[in-house]
Parts: C-alpha cells; structure tokens; sequence
C-alpha cells in the first residue's frame, strides 16, 4: 500500500499510469488494506470476493460518489471508514470499486 501511495506523490506518471495506480491501491484495501475489509462483507469478481453481507458490487454497479458516500458515513451494517481510511485512499477505493463492477463507464 506505501508503495503505491509513493508512486502517486510523484507525480510523474501519465494519466493511465495513475489510474492503474490508483485501481491497484484500491483493489489492495479492498481485499485486505481496510479495517475490516470490503472482501469480507461485499462481491466482487474482479477481486475473488465472495461475501454475503453487503451488495454484490457486480449487480449494484455503484459509481464512486456512492461509494465515497458509504465509506464516510457508513450504511445500514457497514461502519464509517472516516477515521480509518484517508480521503486519497478513499477515492482509490472508490475508483476501484466503481469501475471493477461496471459502475464507472
């Protein structure tokens, strides 16, 4: 996750050099870098999750403004990351979640 997170700082990478920085960032705290994980709970192919808790990101497609949004507050059984995830690693989240699914065209 450090290394990732270096590799954005830099700025000096083009545009879809971010963007794969930013979905593997994203996939990282997905599946083990949050506290608890995404995994855990939601499905979601693309990173073998299999969870039976929360949505099946494959079916709801969020876009990244929903996830932005359920990361800060929180949802139904899903606690706020506010205190947990920095709004960078949120946005990656967000980014990854999103166009993994389906949800960002």
């Amino acid at each position: 996750v450090a290394a990732v997170l270096a590799g954005l700082a830099c700025g000096t990478a083009s545009g879809a050099d971010d963007d794969a920085a930013l979905m593997a960032l994203g996939k990282t705290l997905f599946t083990v870098g949050a506290v608890p994980p995404c995994a855990l709970c939601h499905t979601l192919k693309d990173a073998g999750a299999t969870g039976a808790i929360g949505p099946a990101f494959d079916d709801l497609q969020p876009g990244p403004d929903q996830v932005i949004a359920a990361l800060r507050s929180g949802i139904g059984a899903m606690p706020s990351y506010r205190g947990n995830l920095s709004d960078e690693q949120m946005r990656a989240l967000a980014r990854y979640v999103s166009k993994a699914s389906g949800g960002a065209r």
